[in-house]
């Protein structure tokens, strides 16, 4: 049709036939009009987040749901996901950039129909001729003023598919427009907190070799190197800033587990055929849980101005671990009610995520008491820093083989974990952390009476 168009005009001079083709031109590239992308809020009064991976570049054609870009706030790791079919036409920002929220991050131009205008206000054109008229937007005011439900044909043809009725549907577009999150979220098949700013990729999930980057070759450095705090290394700041305040009660101790490690020895074959790795780390947890049950003082937090303190019925129990972007610690949720297997796969799968920077932020709220493995890394103790407003937190030492006498003044060899705690001393007292250690050591000393406990 375009084409026949323009090998139909004849024009009188040279002057008329550039500007009737460019006033087609322009006429149809109304048709495709150029949005702003704006960055969602993510929640938790996050302002801004920095760059970490795009996932497309200019000229990229997307859809809904494609995968935008990574983006890494003080608190979580986001993947931000198109709410668009069409082009990407520029990229606001560079990797590492520090973007906010509610600046345009990208602009897309939008294919299939004027309608896609839904959310986001168009981009300032460089000319008065590629900005849409007035009486271009008048069809979708008229739509919504006729009373018809404001949605996309793409939206009109999944609810027709799914014989949904889209006025009991809540359109949560401009002006009520119903899009294909609402729909999905009708269904059930998606959640409200997964439309923009989806945490982990559900829908693939890219190898871990292809997502850990490759091992830094090291060199002296020529010159000074400023490294901005970012991502989770802000959050770890204003986190130890505040650890600062509390006093601190430090407690060691010895724990022997050669019951242990026969117990483990036993279980791995059948974690293996569950595809579960069995490491001791969720018999560490397991023990704290069922230690915490009988003192619940400990899987406490403290209120902002220290009048309050709150007991946990939640064994949410945290674990701080080492990632490309510093320090975070998530935490696994409810392990009063779980039994060590289902704690070895949440374990393994915030493992995984912590390497891919990935980690979703509800993982990384509503912990309640606090363990370190320092001894993966090699360390004997450590002093653990209380991550507030948790009032406890446990740090494990690496497991040895040392001589130790028996009963008779034998020697014989012994497997050995040093365990270190740290308490808050203005809501806890030396009596109760001892007491707590030593039931752990029980526990792990005798990892059968464990076992007995599960539900």
């Amino acid at each position: 049709m375009f084409r026949s168009l323009v090998l139909g005009f004849k024009p009188a001079i040279v002057g008329a036939s550039s500007f009737q083709l460019r006033t087609i031109l322009i006429s149809k590239g109304r048709f495709l009009p150029v949005v702003q992308f704006n960055l969602s809020d993510i929640g938790e009064g996050i302002a801004e987040v920095q760059v970490k991976e795009w996932h497309v570049k200019v000229g990229d054609r997307v859809s809904q749901f494609d995968n935008l870009c990574e983006v890494q706030s003080d608190k979580a790791s986001v993947t931000i996901t198109s709410r668009y079919d069409g082009v990407i036409k520029k990229l606001h920002y560079a990797v590492d950039d520090v973007a906010r929220v509610g600046k345009p991050l990208m602009d897309i131009e939008i294919e299939g129909s004027t309608e896609a205008e839904k959310s986001e206000e168009p981009q300032t054109a460089s000319t008065t001729e590629a900005v849409a008229s007035p009486e271009q937007k008048a069809p979708a005011e008229t739509h919504n003023l006729n009373g018809k439900v404001l949605a996309t044909p793409a939206v009109r043809r999944l609810a027709i598919e799914n014989k949904i009725d889209l006025s009991k549907v809540g359109g949560s577009g401009k002006d009520g427009r119903v899009l294909k999150e609402d729909v999905l979220e009708f269904l059930g098949h998606i959640k409200r907190d997964s439309f923009t700013a989806s945490i982990e990729n559900k829908r693939s999930s890219p190898s871990l070799s292809a997502a850990v980057p490759p091992k830094a070759s090291y060199r002296q450095l020529t010159e000074d190197k400023v490294v901005p705090i970012r991502g989770y290394t802000r959050a770890m700041v204003k986190t130890m800033t505040e650890a600062l305040k509390i006093p601190h009660f430090g407690y060691n101790d010895e724990f022997t587990v050669d019951n242990l490690i026969h117990l483990r020895h036993d279980l791995k074959e059948f974690a293996k055929e569950r595809d579960v790795k069995l490491s001791y780390m969720p018999f560490f947890i397991k023990a704290c849980s069922l230690a915490l049950t009988e003192f619940p003082q400990l899987n406490a937090v403290t209120d902002g101005n220290l009048e309050n303190v709150t007991w946990k019925s939640s064994h949410n129990i945290c674990l701080a671990m080492d990632t490309p972007g510093g320090l975070v610690v998530p935490n696994i949720k409810n392990c009063e009610q779980k039994n060590i297997v289902e704690i070895a796969q949440d374990l393994n799968r915030l493992h995984e995520n912590s390497k891919r920077q990935q980690i979703a932020r509800e993982d990384l709220t509503d912990g309640t008491f606090s363990l370190s493995n320092i001894g993966a890394i090699g360390g004997t103790y450590a002093s653990p820093v209380i991550f507030p407003p948790q009032v406890a937190i446990g740090a494990i030492g690496k497991i040895e083989k040392l001589p130790r006498f028996d009963r008779n003044g034998n020697v014989y060899p012994a497997h050995l974990v040093k365990f270190s705690w740290a308490a808050d001393h203005r809501v806890v007292d030396g009596a109760t952390m001892a007491r707590f250690s030593n039931r752990v050591k029980y526990y792990i000393e005798r990892p059968a009476t464990m076992l007995a406990q599960l539900r």
